[in-house]
């Protein structure tokens, strides 16, 4: 694998402050996603963004990055991926991730590939029908990763990951347009040798790609950092900014 499976970073951070101004829609009249729209003088024509999120999905922090991106002229979607069934942000200890994974918290809901994959599908399908995006990128944070990887070929133009678990050599190597990751100096799921690896996958493939290694943090910082540590709060917003210049070069 060019990452490895979630571990419980995945579900520990902070919320951040502040008040969403996006609106929730049902994407295929089922699944949640949550609209950031951006102001009618900034908004680039016929562009978009997917924003596949880590296991928390929809809430605060996601909801507030969306209206950031948004704030920089890109129509945004946060998808439900998990169905209505996210993992409660420092989920107790003792949870069952890959039992989660694999039948969800009801046991008939499953987080697999094969659930996952229709819901990204649709969330595309309804950016490009109904609301007019020609060229769309796509930020996945930690399990997002993996499905952005896997959506080019499903419309996705331009790729983002952010501390990245699950995606495989395979599907590293088979993205076929520009992929910017940020990544952590301490992280489990992502450690030095999968981002060396995941290195010369790109550079082997000869798409156009950036791999910026944050000092100083751990796996999630992009989302759930603490905002109050100075060191987290540069690597957050700098994580940012890398996924915003990135689309503003290879997507606009």
């Amino acid at each position: 694998m060019a990452s490895n499976p979630p571990a419980k970073c995945c579900t520990v951070g902070v919320k951040h402050e502040g008040t969403p101004t996006g609106k929730i829609i049902k994407v295929a009249g089922k699944y949640d996603g949550y609209l950031a729209t951006p102001p009618a003088d900034k908004k680039h024509d016929g562009v978009g963004l997917l924003y596949i999120p880590d296991v928390i999905g929809i809430w605060q922090n996601s909801q507030l990055m969306a209206d950031q991106l948004a704030a920089n002229g890109y129509l945004t979607l946060v998808i439900d991926v998990f169905n209505g069934d996210p993992i409660p942000l420092n989920r107790p200890s003792g949870f069952d991730f890959m039992a989660w994974r694999e039948k969800g918290s009801t046991g008939d809901n499953p987080h697999t590939e094969e659930a996952v994959d229709p819901i990204v599908v649709a969330a595309i399908k309804t950016l490009k029908e109904e609301y007019g995006v020609k060229k769309l990128g796509g930020l996945g944070y930690c399990f997002g990763a993996k499905y952005v990887a896997r959506h080019y070929k499903s419309g996705i133009d331009v790729g983002y990951f952010a501390h990245p678990s699950f995606v495989t050599e395979e599907e590293l190597a088979s993205i076929p347009g520009p992929l910017s990751i940020s990544a952590a100096e301490t992280d489990s799921i992502f450690p030095a040798e999968k981002r060396h690896k995941s290195e010369e996958i790109l550079k082997k493939s000869g798409i156009p790609y950036q791999i910026t290694l944050y000092s100083g943090v751990e796996h999630g910082f992009a989302v759930r950092g603490d905002m109050n540590n100075k060191v987290i709060k540069f690597a957050k917003e700098a994580a940012f900014l890398q996924a915003v210049h990135w689309f503003d070069y290879y997507l606009l």
